[in-house]
């Protein structure tokens, strides 16, 4: 793992960086690819998020909008239903931090105002021209994501001539941004954004080539959970039979330098997270 940044900073919380961080998923979706459909009810979404607090998350990431390819919008007053409860519920039973993963600013102004630490943007602040305002003034942590597009139309731009070199510009532009409009550096991580815009060859480039991605000075998260470049290598069609190959990317990630993780299976990810950081840095985590 990277010797640097030591710290990743929320609206009122601090994580350490001196272990990988796993950020467990929690959608709230009829039809997010692998999940969609289980957590819809509040009861639901907070036995859920519970589970992922038992098994060790150090974040939980809700979202209320599917972004796999090709998925249709929702409005913002149907995204704010779903998530908005949830979030509130969950700040007031867990001691997890929160996430919310939207690219709407009005629904991540709402979801600060109720409890999430963290904005996550997958579009790394370019669908919407107030995020960085919204974040900046409520004090958010931010995880920035590169894409080529919107979800209902990204997979139909995946030639890069310089794929790391696009990722690394476009989200060296998302720092400035969020900078320029006042969220403190601390706060901010990067996500190259696997299988967002990308092929299978594309996503394996980006797994290959990840510590490239330090480059930039922040924290950096990978999103591999499930995803179907692991079932084309697996000739798995069935997401949740993808484990065994999610785990792989996560102990690779370790060693390539990532340092957050984002996957639906909390505790089997952390434990290979953490085996494989104490190989590459010789030593039993401090804090597990």
């Amino acid at each position: 793992m990277s010797a640097y940044p030591l710290l990743l900073s929320g609206r009122t919380c601090r994580l350490a960086l001196d272990r990988p961080l796993i950020m467990g998923i929690l959608n709230v979706t009829p039809d997010s690819f692998s999940d969609g459909g289980r957590h819809m009810t509040i009861d639901k979404a907070l036995a859920h998020g519970a589970t992922l607090a038992e098994e060790g998350a150090d974040i939980i990431d809700v979202g209320g909008e599917s972004t796999r390819p090709g998925a249709a919008g929702v409005s913002l007053q149907e995204e704010m239903d779903r998530v908005l409860p949830v979030i509130e519920a969950l700040a007031g039973e867990i001691g997890v931090p929160l996430s919310v993963d939207t690219t709407k600013s009005s629904l991540a102004r709402e979801a600060l105002r109720v409890g999430t630490e963290f904005i996550n943007d997958i579009s790394g602040l370019n669908f919407d021209p107030q995020m960085a305002g919204v974040a900046a003034e409520g004090g958010a942590g931010l995880f920035l994501m590169h894409t080529s597009g919107r979800p209902d139309s990204m997979q139909r731009n995946t030639e890069y001539e310089d794929l790391i070199g696009d990722i690394l510009e476009y989200l060296g532009q998302s720092i400035r941004r969020a900078v320029n409009a006042g969220v403190d550096k601390e706060k901010i991580a990067v996500d190259p954004g696997i299988g967002f815009g990308k092929t299978a060859i594309g996503n394996l480039e980006i797994l290959r080539r990840i510590a490239e991605l330090q480059v930039l000075g922040r924290p950096i998260l990978l999103g591999t959970s499930r995803k179907k470049f692991i079932g084309k290598i697996l000739d798995q069609p069935d997401a949740e039979k993808r484990l065994a190959g999610t785990l792989s990317t996560v102990a690779l990630g370790v060693a390539m330098g990532a340092h957050i993780f984002r996957v639906h299976d909390v505790r089997p990810a952390r434990e290979a997270a953490l085996v494989a950081w104490a190989i590459q840095n010789g030593e039993i985590p401090l804090r597990t």
